[in-house]
C-alpha cells in the first residue's frame, strides 16, 4: 500500500515538473509573438514608416484613409500569411493600377519590418 502511494506521489510530482517546464518554454514564445505584433502595429500606425492608416481603416487607428479596403477579417481574407506578405511586399503584382506602394520591392520597409506588419495585420 505504501509503495502504491509513493508511486502515485512520484508520478504526480513528475507530471507537475513536466507541466511547469512546458509552461516556462511556452511563455517566452507567447511573449515574443506579442512583441512582434506590437512592433508591427507601431510600424503600421507610424506615419513615416508603414503608414497603413493613410489608406486603410483598421483596429483603433485614428484618422484613417479610405483609398484602400478596411483591414478587417484578415485571417479569413488571407488564411495563408505568405499571400498577405506578398501583397504588402508588392501589390502591383496583383493589381498593376494600385495606389499601394510596393513596400518591399522599393525598399521602403525592411524584410523584418514587413514580417512584423504582416503578423499584426493578420490579427485584425
Amino acid at each position: 500500500m505504501r509503495q502504491t502511494a509513493r508511486n502515485i506521489f512520484t508520478s504526480t510530482c513528475s507530471l507537475a515538473v513536466l507541466v511547469g517546464a512546458f509552461m516556462l518554454t511556452a511563455a517566452p514564445a507567447a511573449i515574443a509573438a506579442d512583441s512582434v505584433i506590437e512592433k508591427g502595429k507601431a510600424l503600421a500606425y507610424d506615419r513615416k514608416m508603414g503608414n497603413c492608416l493613410a489608406c486603410h481603416a483598421m483596429d483603433d487607428g485614428t484618422l484613417p484613409g479610405n483609398i484602400g479596403p478596411p483591414l478587417v477579417s484578415m485571417k479569413l481574407r488571407f488564411p495563408d500569411k505568405a499571400k498577405l506578405r506578398a501583397h504588402i511586399w508588392d501589390e502591383t503584382v496583383f493589381n498593376p493600377n494600385t495606389m499601394m506602394p510596393p513596400f518591399g520591392k522599393n525598399g521602403i520597409l525592411s524584410e523584418e519590418q514587413i514580417d512584423q506588419i504582416v503578423e499584426y495585420v493578420h490579427t485584425l
